[in-house]
């Protein structure tokens, strides 16, 4: 008996951004959504893409342990919470082709920014009302699709967060905006009961792959390791706009 491709094509991309998310500690929408929106309904791949952030979080938490700093954290997770249902009622109004051009955008803008920020002077200005200001957008990014560490970590890179503060912040942020997100998503019907099937695909996919990524995040190299990920994601930010605009542009 045959595979179902969309079966293979989540899982792959659950297993991938499960590992990338150990890694790291975020970009698991953004990984998984560079597979699952070749062929996954943009709001079931919205809803997977949180349930499998929030499931690899879980994990880090247990597994890649790092002292939690309220004052640090709390801004962004104010944020954060008035950004989640900015987030979740947009997601309804888009398209699968306006989906895959945003996405696309974000990865070809916000990849290459982060390879080249370890150039950039650390900003030292904004305090805690920016944090809290990017802690929004990333509420937003997350309400939208499970995208809660793009902005967060992008910022306290550009900060000049060591990699041990922005592995708090981000892993912090992250567990909160997710679970906020889930919740709102299932409070408002974002989540349905013929997605469980899908959640039962990608909670074991990436279960592996998560918590081999949390026991390389000592030893390797950080650098490269973020070269080679972001690389690729940018070449699938080119791909999703060249399948996306020639539709938009016709329209």
């Amino acid at each position: 008996m045959s595979v179902d491709p969309v079966v293979i094509l989540i899982a792959l991309g659950a297993a991938v951004a499960g590992f990338v998310q150990g890694l790291s500690g975020f970009a698991f929408g953004m990984v998984a959504m560079s597979f699952w929106a070749w062929g996954v309904d943009p709001r079931m791949a919205s809803a997977m893409s949180v349930f499998g952030a929030l499931t690899g979080q879980l994990l880090a938490a247990f597994t890649v342990r790092r002292k939690f700093h309220l004052a640090t954290v709390l801004p962004f997770l104010i944020g954060g919470a008035v950004g989640i249902p900015i987030g979740v009622s947009i997601l309804p109004k888009l398209d699968i082709h306006l989906f895959k051009l945003c996405l696309g955008i974000i990865l070809v803008i916000w990849c290459p920014i982060m390879l080249f920020s370890s150039r950039l002077p650390p900003i030292r200005h904004g305090g805690r009302l920016a944090d809290a200001v990017v802690g929004g957008i990333g509420g937003i990014l997350g309400g939208i699709g499970g995208f809660t560490g793009i902005a967060p970590t992008l910022w306290c890179t550009l900060r000049g967060f060591d990699k041990d503060t922005q592995r708090v912040v981000i892993q912090n942020f992250n567990l909160g905006a997710l679970m906020v997100t889930m919740a709102v998503y299932i409070g408002t019907g974002i989540v349905t009961r013929d997605m469980l099937p899908m959640f039962a695909i990608v909670a074991p996919a990436m279960l592996i792959p998560t918590l081999l990524g949390t026991r390389v995040y000592v030893g390797i190299s950080d650098i490269m390791f973020r070269r080679i990920v972001l690389t690729l994601l940018t070449g699938s930010g080119v791909a999703m706009l060249a399948s996306s605009v020639p539709h938009l542009l016709t329209r």
